[in-house]
């Protein structure tokens, strides 16, 4: 048990939420909304873009060179191999490149992504970790579900979405991000841990949210 168990434990209803968020059961069983799933995937590129963002501003805060080299992999993953798979999975669902270039935020990805730049620029590697474990881990653990329960047969691009999100690449990077997380919950004051604690609890709170925009297909009121 370490640090990051901690919090996977005090978010564990929140979680759970996301888990049985029609959202992500509708991917599961194929019975989703195509244009819920294309508001999310247009939304989700404007996410990873301030990830990937959030990301680099980790690699040049960390103080171990091996601890760069992971958050430098980690941007890789997610600017160059995810970002290209994203790019050509919204093909497939009719989504041009330059469509996601100019989608606008909605306002929970807005909120979301204002709060792990927020983070990343005021806050330690440590804290921009565990902004962003939320998002690294929680996906792990949404498409080990999904792949467990088994893919959909009468949708194959959720099931590519499923498989996507079940790779062992992805689950290796967010395993070391928990135990980075961990290592430097052990070297930090009890303040630091606190404000840690509360960042890996609103990033989670805004994982939920973002399923929850995309089902609601969310705009500005205004």
């Amino acid at each position: 048990m370490g640090f990051s168990s901690d919090l996977r434990e005090k978010a564990a209803s929140i979680w759970a939420a996301e888990k049985r968020h029609p959202f992500v059961t509708g991917i599961g069983d194929g019975s989703l909304a195509l244009e819920k799933f294309r508001f999310y995937m247009r939304q989700d590129y404007i996410f990873l873009v301030e990830f990937s963002r959030a990301v680099s501003l980790a690699v040049a805060k960390a103080q171990d060179i091996e601890d760069m080299g992971w958050f430098a992999r980690l941007l890789h993953e997610t600017l160059n191999t995810e970002m290209a798979l994203h790019v050509g999975f919204c093909g497939d669902f009719g989504i041009t490149e330059e469509e996601l270039r100019k989608t606008a935020p909605s306002p929970t990805t807005h909120a979301y992504t204002r709060h792990l730049m927020q983070t990343a620029y005021s806050g330690r590697a440590g804290d921009i970790a565990a902004a962003i474990l939320p998002c690294s881990w929680g996906y792990c653990e949404i498409g080990q579900m999904l792949f467990r329960q088994g893919p959909p047969p009468d949708q194959p691009l959720y099931a590519k979405w499923i498989e996507m999100y079940n790779s062992p690449e992805l689950a290796e990077l967010a395993e070391w991000l928990r135990s980075f997380v961990d290592r430097t919950a052990r070297a930090s004051s009890s303040g630091e841990v606190a404000r840690m604690e509360e960042i890996f609890l609103t990033s989670s709170r805004y994982e939920y949210m973002f399923w929850d925009a995309a089902y609601r297909l969310e705009e500005w009121p205004v």
